[in-house]
């Protein structure tokens, strides 16, 4: 088997690693020092449902403004980009600026380089600042900036899971607006923070590749006004 290429390394904010970057063929991976792999070009298919089903969700609306927290291997935005139409706009928020040059760089045909699409922008920075600043800004918030709830690459995460990061998430939202949080696994204690914040909350099991793989859980939470 074609042995592995490390193409690139990068520090995480928040001093918990670096990420690196590795090549093998036409495959690649994006894994944390000493923490193993956080995600491999094969295996998309829970990024690509957490976008198809939020849009879904956004059907009726006709120039939706949605929020990416966590670009990854751009395969989430690409599938956003899909099922969007010509008015819509998509703004991705990535705290490594490494992994945007990684995506405008040797990752971008994975996805078929959906940072060269006229709808999206990227603000190199912490999800959570956009949050913060914004009142009913946005249609639809996707998060997908760990491995959960239980924040694998940075601590700092652990505050857009809580109750406070939930609160600023619903405040950001539009009447109606959806809330799209991906994990590895479940999270009893974050479903039913979500329902205290006010959400009406979906949790839906989805398959990491196709019709194989690990199950992943996406939680969509609905603005009740």
């Amino acid at each position: 088997m074609t042995p592995w290429t490390l193409l690139d390394s990068a520090p995480v904010p928040g001093k918990v690693g670096e990420l690196h970057l590795y090549q093998r063929g036409a495959e690649f991976s994006i894994k944390i020092a000493g923490r193993g792999e956080l995600m491999n070009s094969r295996v998309h298919g829970s990024e690509d449902a957490l976008a198809e089903m939020t849009c879904a969700r956004l059907a009726e609306r006709l120039t939706p403004r949605l929020l990416i927290g966590g670009l990854g291997m751009g395969f989430t935005l690409a599938a956003a980009l899909r099922q969007l139409g010509e008015q819509a706009q998509v703004q991705v928020a990535e705290l490594v600026p490494a992994v945007v040059a990684w995506n405008r760089g040797p990752l971008g045909d994975c996805a078929g380089r959906p940072l060269e699409d006229p709808r999206a922008t990227v603000y190199e920075g912490d999800v959570a600042r956009l949050l913060k600043g914004g009142q009913s800004v946005y249609d639809a918030i996707l998060l997908d900036v760990d491995n959960g709830p239980e924040g694998l690459t940075r601590k700092g995460n652990d505050w857009l899971y809580s109750e406070d990061g939930l609160n600023a998430a619903y405040t950001a939202l539009r009447p109606g607006g959806v809330l799209a949080v991906w994990s590895a696994g479940p999270a009893e204690d974050f479903l039913q923070r979500l329902r205290k914040v006010g959400f009406e909350v979906d949790e839906v099991r989805v398959r990491a590749h196709g019709s194989k793989g690990a199950r992943h859980v996406i939680w969509f939470a609905r603005c009740c006004s």
